[in-house]
C-alpha cells in the first residue's frame, strides 16, 4: 500500500456481515505498536485542563494587569475577549485532539502540507518548559527557606545586605521617634531576592554568566525530579496527580483571602484593585492587554489541551468542559485578584506609602512584595509557606501539561519504537532539558530567564495559532470541521463558533501580532539594557517556530509526484488515514477509510460489526445525507 494503515485499522476484515468481532481477531499484535492509553478516571481530563490553565499568570499577571488598565473596568474587554479569542480558540483545540487521538505533530494528517506547525509548537513549549521549571525552582528554594522561625528576608543586616537595606520595622517606628527617609532605599526581601537568591552582583550582564549558583542548580534538579516521577506513566499518572495540584491550590487562594480582607488596610488594596476607570476603555492598548491575557492565561497554542484532549474518549463532552475550564479561570484570575490587593493595601498602610509604590507583576510580585508582605503578619513563616507551596502546585501542573506535549508528540511520530520505550524517552528528554536550563542558575542566569521569557513564546506563538485557526476552516473547510464535531458530539458547533473561527479570533490575533510587532520594546531587567546581540538572538528565538511552517511545507511537498501545484493540493488534503483512531469510531465518510472493506455501503458493515445503530450512528447516517444532497446539487 502506499500509505501507512493505523494498527487499529489493519485487522482483517471478513466480508460476511453478520460475523462477530471475536472471530475477527487476528494475532498481529507484535506488529503493532504499544496503546497509546486514556485517562483513567472521569475526572483526570477536566482537572488536567483546569491545572494547565490556572497557572502563576493567574496570580502574579492578571492582577496587575488589571489595576493598571482600568482596574473594574478591564472586566468588559477581558470578558468580550475570552467569548471573541479564548473560547473558540480552546474547544478547536480540544475537538481536533479529541478527533484524531493525536498529538501536536500528528494531528497534521489533517493537512500535512501543514505539519510545520506542529514542529513550530514543539520548539515553543520546549523553550518555555525550560524556564518554566526555573521558576519552579526559585519557588521551592523560597518553601524551604520558610522552614524556619525566622524568614530570612525579614530583616536587614545579613551579609547580602547593603547599607540602603531599610526594614519596616525601622519605618513604622519612625512615624512616632524620627522622620525616615525611604528614597533611594532597598527592602530586605528585594535584597534577599537579587542578591542572595540571583547573586546577581556577581554578573556584569547577559554575555557574563557567572557561576552556577548550587543550591538553585539542586532545586532545579529536584524540580526536573518531580515532574518527571509525575509524568513517568504518562496520563495514567499526571491524571491522578492533578487531582491533588489542581485542587489544593484554591484551598491555599481561599485561605489567604480571608487571611487578607480580615487584615487592616485590605479595602484600601481592593478599592484600588477594582474601582472602575471606564475612560481606559477607549484605549486600543486595554483591549489588547484583555485579549494577551487570555491568550497566554489558557494556554492555546501550546499543544498542551490538544494533547489532553487526544486521550478522552471518542465521545467525552468537551463543549461542556470548555465552558467550565475557560470560566473558572477566569473567575480564579479574579479570586487571585482579591488575595494579592487585599494584603498589598496592608502592606501600603503599614508602609505609609500608596498602593501603587507596592504593586507588582510577575516575579517582583512573588519573590519580593508579597514575601515582604508575609513578614508583617504573624506566624509569617506559616503564611509565606502556603503561599510558595499554592505556587508550587500551580506550576507543576502546567509543567506536566508541556512535558507531555513533547513526549506524546514525539512518540506519536514513532509509535513502534518509543511507545515501549516511553518512560525512558521522557528520561532523556526531561535530562536534556535540564542541562539547557543549567545556564539559568547561574549569577546572571535571571537576565537568560527574561530574555526566553520575552521571546520564546511571543509572535511566534502567535503566528502558530493563527494558522491553525486559518488551516481548519480554510484548508480542510468549515463545514467538514463541523461535521467532524457533530459526528463526535452529536450537534453541530452553532454559529457563534462558526463566526468566531471563520472571522473573529483569526482577526482579533492578527491585530494582537500586528500590535506586538508595533509597540516592540527592547528587553530589560531593572535598569539593565539588553545588548543588540542578545535582542536579536531572542528575535531568532520567535522567527524560528515561524519558519518551521515553510520548512515542513517543502518537506511536505517534495514528498508528493505531480506538478509543483499538483503536489502542494495533493499535500494539503487530509491523510488517507486520517480519523478517528479506533475502528468503532469511524462512522459516516471515514468508514470506507477502513482496512479491507468492500462493502457498497460500509456504513452497514460497521454498524452490523459494533452492534447495530446508535445515537452516533444515527448523526454518522444523517451527515452521510448531507453529503449526497450536496453531491447531487453540485451536479
Amino acid at each position: 500500500l502506499p500509505f501507512p494503515i493505523p494498527c487499529s485499522l489493519a485487522q482483517p476484515v471478513t466480508p460476511e456481515l453478520l460475523v462477530s468481532p471475536s472471530s475477527q481477531d487476528g494475532d498481529l499484535g507484535s506488529e503493532c505498536p504499544e496503546d497509546r492509553g486514556n485517562w483513567t478516571g472521569r475526572l483526570d481530563f477536566l482537572l488536567s485542563c483546569i491545572g494547565y490553565c490556572v497557572g502563576l499568570g493567574n496570580v502574579w499577571r492578571f492582577p496587575y494587569r488589571a489595576y493598571t488598565n482600568g482596574g473594574g473596568a478591564f472586566l468588559v474587554p477581558y470578558f468580550i475577549m475570552l467569548a471573541i479569542c479564548g473560547i473558540p480558540i480552546f474547544f478547536m483545540e480540544l475537538s481536533l485532539g479529541q478527533f484524531s487521538s493525536l498529538g501536536p505533530l500528528a494531528v497534521w494528517k489533517i493537512s500535512p502540507l501543514f505539519k510545520g506547525v506542529g514542529m513550530g509548537t514543539i520548539l515553543i513549549v520546549s523553550l518555555v518548559a525550560i524556564y518554566y521549571n526555573m521558576i519552579i525552582a526559585y519557588v521551592l528554594f523560597y518553601l524551604f527557606a520558610s522552614l524556619t522561625s525566622d524568614l530570612p528576608w525579614q530583616h536587614c543586616g545579613n551579609w547580602w545586605n547593603t547599607d540602603l537595606c531599610l526594614d519596616h520595622h525601622i519605618i513604622k517606628a519612625g512615624n512616632t521617634t524620627f522622620p525616615v527617609n525611604i528614597t533611594n532605599t532597598v527592602s530586605p526581601s528585594e535584597e534577599y531576592w537579587s542578591r542572595y537568591v540571583l547573586h546577581i552582583q556577581g554578573s556584569s550582564g547577559i554575555g557574563d554568566p557567572g557561576r552556577i549558583r548550587w543550591n538553585l542548580c539542586l532545586c532545579l534538579l529536584l524540580s526536573w525530579t518531580i515532574v518527571y516521577l509525575c509524568i513517568l506513566k504518562g496520563v495514567k499518572s499526571s491524571g491522578k496527580v492533578v487531582y491533588f495540584t489542581a485542587t489544593f491550590p484554591y484551598l491555599i487562594l481561599v485561605m489567604l483571602l480571608i487571611r487578607g480582607v480580615t487584615l487592616e488596610g485590605a479595602w484600601k488594596g481592593i478599592r484600588f484593585y477594582l474601582t472602575p476607570q471606564f475612560d481606559h476603555l477607549l484605549s486600543s492598548k486595554v483591549w489588547i492587554e484583555a485579549a494577551l491575557q487570555i491568550f497566554y492565561s489558557l494556554g492555546v497554542g501550546f499543544g498542551g489541551l490538544l494533547t489532553f484532549a487526544s486521550y478522552n474518549t471518542f465521545h467525552q463532552n468537551i463543549y461542556r468542559d470548555t465552558f467550565i475550564v475557560t470560566l473558572g479561570n477566569a473567575i480564579t484570575s479574579i479570586l487571585a485578584g482579591f488575595a494579592i490587593f487585599s494584603v498589598l493595601g496592608y502592606m501600603s498602610q503599614e508602609l505609609g506609602v500608596p498602593v501603587n509604590q507596592v504593586a507588582k507583576a510577575g516575579p517582583g510580585l512573588a519573590f519580593v512584595v508579597y514575601p515582604q508582605a508575609m513578614t508583617m503578619l504573624p506566624l509569617s513563616p506559616f503564611w509565606s509557606f502556603l503561599f510558595f507551596f499554592m505556587l508550587l502546585t500551580l506550576g507543576l501542573d502546567s509543567q506536566f501539561a508541556f512535558m507531555e506535549t513533547i513526549v506524546t508528540a514525539v512518540t506519536d511520530e514513532f509509535p513502534y519504537y518509543l511507545r515501549p520505550k516511553k518512560a525512558s524517552f521522557s528520561a532523556v528528554i526531561c535530562i536534556a532539558l535540564f542541562l539547557m536550563g543549567l545556564i539559568l542558575t547561574t549569577e546572571g542566569g535571571m537576565y537568560w530567564l527574561v530574555l526566553l521569557d520575552d521571546y520564546s513564546a511571543g509572535f511566534g506563538l502567535m503566528v502558530v495559532v493563527i494558522t491553525t485557526c486559518l488551516v481548519v476552516t480554510r484548508v480542510y473547510g468549515m463545514k467538514r470541521f463541523c461535521r467532524d464535531v457533530h459526528m463526535m458530539l452529536g450537534f453541530k458547533p452553532g454559529p457563534y463558533f462558526r463566526a468566531c473561527w471563520m472571522v473573529l479570533s483569526p482577526a482579533t490575533m492578527m491585530a494582537l501580532l500586528v500590535y506586538n510587532i508595533i509597540k516592540y520594546q527592547p528587553s530589560e531587567y531593572g535598569s539593565y539594557r539588553f545588548p543588540a546581540w542578545a535582542e536579536v538572538l531572542g528575535i531568532l528565538m520567535g522567527v524560528l517556530s515561524c519558519l518551521m511552517i515553510p520548512v515542513g511545507m517543502v518537506v511536505a511537498v517534495l514528498q508528493e509526484e505531480g506538478t509543483l501545484w499538483e503536489r502542494v493540493q495533493q499535500a494539503s488534503r487530509p491523510a488517507t488515514d486520517w480519523g478517528p483512531s479506533l475502528e468503532e469510531n469511524r462512522t459516516g465518510m471515514y468508514v470506507a477509510s477502513l482496512a479491507g472493506s468492500q462493502s457498497p455501503k460500509p456504513l452497514m458493515v460497521h454498524m452490523r460489526k459494533y452492534g447495530g445503530i446508535t445515537s452516533y450512528e444515527n448523526t454518522a447516517i444523517e451527515v452521510d445525507r448531507e453529503m449526497e444532497e450536496e453531491e447531487e446539487s453540485m451536479m
